[in-house]
């Protein structure tokens, strides 16, 4: 820890930035927004950003006068939470979740050479992936252990996985399910079909939250977790992601894929505390209306 700090002790159960402001009374709102953004709170040995972080009496909330590391290993990709265990980050379109080859940056490659800069032994392990185009919250795990238990028991620990999506169209209904089987073929394209002998049980939510006459906005949560599956699901009904031309879109209005992880809520594997993350909708999303 750095010699230029302020130890305050917490009392009673409490939320993290409502704290800061009762005992920080010389800094305004704005400051202690800064101080956890550049992840200068800590909390127990771990640096918070989440200003929602819920403490419990004893702990001992550090504020360091020094950055822990601004949270943007580059401008593609923030660290949303970190502990010793697994970190959350909220990724840009464009970034490459992991590569088979060395020749492309890619969260994992980020991740892996900061936690390198910590210990050389340290590691990162996949829990699960975002498309590149696809922008957002992912989770890593720092042990294979801690891997494992995420993925073993994906459905169990998942409370809620939430994207925002921009679809071609207005979209009529103000809410919906989405069920087919789905199965990728050779040329990597899934195909979706009513016949439970053609693929894996795929199910969506989906519910409008804005249209107008050429697009619609929606949060789409998912049942079940296939390669696309939302991509594929809304082509099913007529309303292709934005720029989605594989998954038959006729236009890029936003220069990007329309499909944002919005809110990625699970029980943590060692803990079991439940960890909520929530990720703002891209302005560029909301421009079309």
């Amino acid at each position: 820890m750095h010699k230029e700090e302020t130890i305050l002790e917490v009392k009673e159960n409490d939320v993290l930035l409502q704290f800061l402001l009762r005992n920080l009374k010389h800094k305004s709102r704005d400051n202690i927004k800064s101080l956890l953004h550049y992840r200068q709170i800590w909390v127990e040995g771990q640096a918070v950003s989440q200003f929602n972080y819920t403490l419990k009496p004893g702990q001992k909330v550090v504020i360091s006068q020094n950055r822990a590391t601004d949270g943007n290993l580059n401008r593609f990709l923030h660290i949303v939470y970190e502990d010793e265990y697994l970190i959350v980050i909220d990724k840009q379109a464009g970034l490459l979740s992991i590569s088979a080859g060395s020749e492309h940056v890619t969260a994992y490659s980020l991740l892996s050479a900061y936690l390198k800069q910590q210990n050389p032994a340290n590691k990162i392990f996949v829990v699960h992936r975002l498309d590149r185009d696809t922008s957002g919250l992912m989770m890593f795990a720092k042990s294979e252990e801690v891997q494992s238990v995420l993925q073993k028991d994906w459905q169990t620990n998942i409370s809620e996985r939430a994207y925002i999506t921009l679809v071609e169209g207005k979209v009529e209904r103000p809410e919906g399910t989405i069920r087919s089987y789905l199965l990728e073929s050779k040329a990597f394209i899934v195909h979706s079909s009513q016949d439970p002998s053609k693929g894996e049980l795929a199910i969506t939510h989906f519910r409008t939250l804005k249209s107008n006459q050429n697009f619609s906005l929606l949060e789409v949560n998912l049942e079940t977790g296939k390669k696309n599956q939302i991509r594929v699901h809304l082509q099913d009904i007529g309303h292709s992601v934005a720029g989605d031309k594989k998954y038959g879109a006729t236009g890029n209005p936003i220069g990007r894929l329309g499909l944002h992880a919005s809110v990625l809520a699970f029980s943590h594997p060692v803990t079991g505390e439940s960890l909520h993350f929530t990720s703002d909708i891209p302005a560029r999303f909301l421009r079309v209306f």
